[in-house]
């Protein structure tokens, strides 16, 4: 299977730059595979799609404000974006320009704190590094670093109202434990009152984690995309979470996921238990046609960049050609794509 078989062409204008107005005010395009139909709608109508009696499952994994920015002892500018945190003060990261750098190189990003380079990884483009602070090192991120928006989304004029508007929408309402370098994006449109009215309704919501890395976003480099191989990104399910999985599988109830890291982290752990456990555990899946999902039915995604592990996980799940259609569909509707963007509800 090729990779330019999963390409596209976007006008640049329609990669959203901002979030909506208001989160459940996105459009959304719903994608009926039964009938194999396509119709227009805002988020907020989720609420009268999803059906009563379904198991909503979200991944509450929180964004770390991962992109720090620095300068050497020479005034050379560097950008550091954390992957992983390996061991108290040991990450993973990527550095930009990374040939500025070596082993020993010191990057100070404010007087509270500094980044040692330890050595160059073998993984593409990746460094250990050593940070160098007092005290807790959420505190210290917090005041120091940068909501880690991925590279499309360009900030020429990073004002104080621009920074906050993305610490607070670049996040969904439900998150809880940081750990995340990129959002889980399909879940930014829900508010409180959308996930209230669902429960009213008769809909269960479960939440697991899966801590965004780079093997959501890192992009496919070969041309046989049977070659590529995903990055590890922990998970964790509670008991409450697998009994109430298995509890809606066992009824024949419809299991609707939020994100492809959800999808992922479901379909990994049927794969390593056979069935839906308490675990923590980690994620190298790679879902492209033709894969048979085993626990999720239907899905909210947002819609993905050309050529990416998560625009052949949504072809598996409603068919290549469909989600083609699909995305020519929103293009010609002109839907706000990627991150901040619009969302599809595939049924």
């Amino acid at each position: 299977m090729l990779l330019s078989e999963f390409d596209y062409e976007l006008p640049e204008e329609l990669i959203a730059q901002l979030p909506a107005d208001k989160r459940e005010n996105s459009r959304m395009l719903v994608l009926n595979r039964d009938k194999h139909s396509v119709s227009h709608n805002h988020f907020y109508d989720i609420v009268d799609l999803i059906e009563p009696n379904s198991l909503l499952v979200l991944n509450n994994t929180k964004v770390l404000p991962a992109r720090l920015y620095g300068t050497k002892e020479t005034g050379a500018k560097i950008e550091i974006f954390l992957l992983k945190q390996k061991d108290n003060n040991i990450w993973d990261v990527l550095i930009k320009p990374s040939k500025r750098v070596k082993a020993g190189t010191i990057i100070k990003i404010s007087d509270e704190l500094s980044v040692e380079v330890l050595n160059r990884l073998e993984d593409d483009g990746e460094w250990l590094v050593k940070l160098l602070y007092e005290g807790n090192i959420l505190e210290v991120l917090h005041r120091n670093g940068n909501i880690p928006l991925p590279p499309y989304i360009e900030r020429k004029l990073q004002t104080d109202d621009i920074k906050k508007l993305d610490f607070e929408r670049y996040q969904t309402v439900y998150a809880k434990d940081e750990g995340s370098v990129a959002a889980p994006t399909a879940g930014l449109h829900f508010t409180q009152e959308i996930l209230q009215k669902l429960k009213d309704k008769g809909v269960e919501i479960a939440y697991v984690t899966l801590n965004v890395g780079l093997g959501t976003f890192r992009p496919v480099k070969c041309d046989n995309i049977l070659e590529h191989k995903m990055h590890s990104e922990t998970f964790e399910i509670t008991k409450e979470a697998a009994d109430a999985i298995n509890d809606a599988k066992a009824k024949g109830k419809k299991i609707i996921a939020v994100g492809t890291t959800t999808v992922r982290t479901l379909e990994t752990a049927y794969q390593q238990f056979g069935k839906i456990c308490e675990c923590h555990s980690a994620s190298e899946l790679f879902i492209y046609p033709p894969y048979e999902f085993k626990v999720i039915d239907n899905l909210i995604t947002n819609f993905h960049l050309p050529k990416s592990t998560l625009l052949m996980l949504v072809s598996a799940l409603a068919g290549k050609e469909f989600i083609f259609e699909a995305y020519k569909e929103a293009i010609t509707n002109k839907y706000r794509f990627f991150s901040y963007g619009d969302c599809m509800y595939i049924c």
